[in-house]
């Protein structure tokens, strides 16, 4: 089976965001899948996905923290600054946490450690929504 849609997450702020409810309630069709492969891409380059703590949200503050002191706005090299001073550093962001994710699916589930959630990155101070292309494939029941 393979199937194909895109998820259009809805606007938030700036930071980290567990994601990972709103992206199985947009795809019924995991529940179909003995064992296969869900592929996440996100179609924008300010904001990422990535895998981390679902439990404890400070794990997602101390990770806007540690990437706002890492890649700080208004470094005196950008050139690219025309969008606002956010700008540069989220593409930079992006591009070190990445744009797509590759989950397992088992027995109509994600196949994830107990303590692991789908983020969004989210590197703008307003974003907008983010559109996510969802691929699976696999062997349905």
């Amino acid at each position: 089976m393979w199937y194909q849609t895109q998820i259009t997450l809805k606007a938030r702020k700036r930071g980290f965001h567990l994601v990972t409810d709103e992206i199985i309630r947009s795809l019924p069709e995991l529940r179909q899948v003995e064992c296969g492969i869900l592929h996440l891409f996100i179609k924008h380059s300010s904001a990422s996905l990535t895998i981390n703590e679902n439990a404890d949200p400070t794990v997602r503050s101390d990770m806007e923290a540690h990437f706002n002191h890492f890649v700080p706005e208004r470094a005196a090299y950008y050139q690219h600054t025309y969008e606002g001073d956010d700008d540069m550093p989220a593409h930079i962001k992006a591009s070190t946490l990445g744009c797509s994710l590759t989950i397992p699916i088992s027995q109509g589930v994600l196949n994830m450690g107990i303590w692991q959630g789908i983020y969004l990155g989210e590197h703008r101070d307003y974003g907008g929504s983010r559109t996510i292309v969802a691929t699976i494939n696999g062997n349905i029941s």
